[in-house]
């Protein structure tokens, strides 16, 4: 299993904002330089059932990718959460995964007081679990 690191501020924000929006998938990006991560990009959740489903604002997808870029960073990974299932990448989430080099980040809210935070690759309707070092 492929282990990759993440700085626990990048982790904090991400848990922060699924707490905040807990009602709704909440989505975005992460940017990395030479390979690390560095920045996480919120993305608003267009979906019309957005307990559900998350499809990122295309404006804004596309303004994170420019502004990646104008800081010489590169997309690393996509995430979203799941307000009441597990951190398992959904039919859905696999049918829409587009990018099999990029790394995909789920959390779940669905335990209780416990929030849990997991790491794929997915190529090909094929699904690699990443062990994620914090």
């Amino acid at each position: 299993m492929k282990s990759i690191q993440l700085p626990r501020t990048i982790v904090n924000k991400l848990l922060t904002q699924a707490q905040h929006h807990s009602d709704i998938e909440v989505c975005g990006l992460i940017s990395a330089i030479e390979g690390r991560p560095v920045k996480v990009y919120p993305v608003d959740n267009i979906s019309s059932d957005k307990q559900h489903l998350f499809e990122m604002d295309p404006g804004k997808q596309i303004q994170a990718i420019k502004d990646m870029r104008e800081n010489n960073e590169q997309l690393f990974a996509i995430y979203h959460s799941h307000p009441a299932t597990s951190a398992e990448p959904s039919v859905k989430d696999i049918a829409q995964s587009n990018y099999p080099e990029t790394l995909y980040l789920i959390i779940s809210l669905s335990t209780k007081g416990v929030l849990e935070i997991r790491g794929f690759y997915i190529k090909n309707n094929n699904i690699e679990d990443v062990e994620l070092i914090i």
